[in-house]
């Protein structure tokens, strides 16, 4: 018998952090009391106005069909209006397309932007789909790799130097706020990476995911987060219902388009998924009412709490650099000291879910190169499960103290 093969392409490595849940809910299968911040999994659920439309939905016996290909037209509506309310921009209806969640977004956007061999670049540390979805279509990603000289984001100055190593780039993949590191760039910062990718003739991918889960004063100027399509109508914005709204099951999320990639991210939909999930596209109307932006501002103000608590936390945790957390829920922190008793932050994010069952996220599921030393935290479980994660892991370290 011939040996079958398997495609390179399916040969990435997997989401680390997948693998954690799956031991967590062993874990919780046998009796265990698991304390899970390694997920960005909000606690407080849909708003409930979405919670109720799909209820009714459901109960109505209405036949769910397919939808077009970039989704339901009052969906799209209330996400164009989003834009003015939030960011004051004009976004047009057409230019908006209704995803199976951020991720389904990222795959039709990656397969109409770029060609296999094509260079697009991202952070390092950088949230581990982009690396491997793109990887997994033939297109070589360049890591720029940032530290807290830069905020953990790229810069020109970052640019210039990988593209001299590397050769062109035809992409950047941007993520404000970041994750793991939760870093935003300011509106200056993202002008001088347009102005950066317009000169070099590469593509602005923004993830704006975590929009709406910043922590400046709600009267300062772009709290809520810089929109790249108020900026440049060349870029591609991807969001997502997961975070600010706590959707994340729902399995939604959107891309706006520029002009030029509208008809081949449409002809993608059609034969990737047909539509992104119907019940979910119609309850997620309810998303933008009066009464789901403020559940989702209450939960912000809980998570601004509980990063409150977590930042006091820090010094009697010993761990080193912490990076700065302008928004999002995680806190990316090199293990510091820590590291003489643990080699590895894998070793250490191991021996803390078994002995102590607090499931966090080591460091290389986001830098293949410097992640070792670090864990990321999310807090987006709520106050309650963060503080009786940091008792549980001073008792640990404690016990494994030298």
């Amino acid at each position: 018998m011939v040996e079958k093969r398997v495609a390179s392409r399916a040969l990435v490595p997997s989401f680390h952090v997948m693998n954690i849940l799956d031991r967590v809910a062993q874990l919780r299968a046998a009796g265990h009391d698991v304390v899970s911040l390694c997920a960005g999994e909000p606690s407080g659920g849909a708003p409930a106005g979405v919670n109720q439309a799909a209820a009714e939905l459901h109960a109505s016996g209405v036949s769910l069909n397919y939808t077009s290909a970039f989704g339901i037209v009052p969906l799209r509506e209330r996400i164009a209006a989003h834009y003015q309310r939030w960011y004051g921009t004009k976004v047009n209806t057409e230019n908006i397309a209704i995803t199976t969640g951020a991720s389904g977004a990222f795959m039709l956007v990656f397969l109409a932007a770029f060609n296999a061999g094509d260079r697009v670049a991202m952070a390092r540390p950088g949230y581990p789909a982009y690396r491997n979805i793109l990887s997994a279509l033939g297109i070589n990603v360049v890591e720029i790799p940032c530290d807290a000289s830069t905020r953990y984001q790229p810069t020109p100055e970052l640019l210039d130097e990988a593209q001299a190593e590397h050769g062109h780039l035809d992409g950047l993949i941007l993520a404000s706020p970041a994750n793991p590191t939760g870093t935003m760039v300011d509106r200056a910062e993202l002008e001088a990476l347009v102005a950066w990718c317009d000169a070099h003739g590469a593509r602005l991918i923004s993830d704006e995911i975590y929009h709406g889960i910043t922590y400046a004063p709600s009267s300062e100027p772009d709290a809520r987060g810089v929109s790249a399509v108020g900026v440049d109508p060349t870029a591609v914005v991807i969001s997502s219902f997961s975070k600010f709204w706590g959707m994340p099951g729902w399995r939604l999320g959107w891309a706006v388009l520029p002009n030029d990639l509208i008809p081949g991210v449409d002809a993608l939909a059609g034969n990737v998924a047909l539509c992104a999930p119907a019940p979910a596209q119609h309850a997620a109307v309810e998303a933008f009412s009066e009464a789901a932006y403020a559940e989702g501002d209450a939960a912000v103000a809980e998570f601004a709490q509980t990063r409150a608590f977590l930042l006091e936390a820090l010094p009697r945790l010993g761990w080193g650099e912490v990076a700065p957390a302008d928004g999002a829920f995680y806190v990316y922190a090199d293990l510091g000291p820590w590291l003489s008793v643990w080699e590895s932050s894998t070793a250490y994010c191991a021996a803390l879910l078994e002995e102590a069952f607090v499931a966090l996220t080591p460091g290389p599921d986001f830098d293949a190169e410097d992640g070792d030393r670090f864990v990321r935290l999310s807090f987006a479980a709520g106050y309650d499960a963060v503080a009786v994660a940091v008792d549980r892991i001073l008792e640990f370290q404690a016990r494994h103290a030298r």
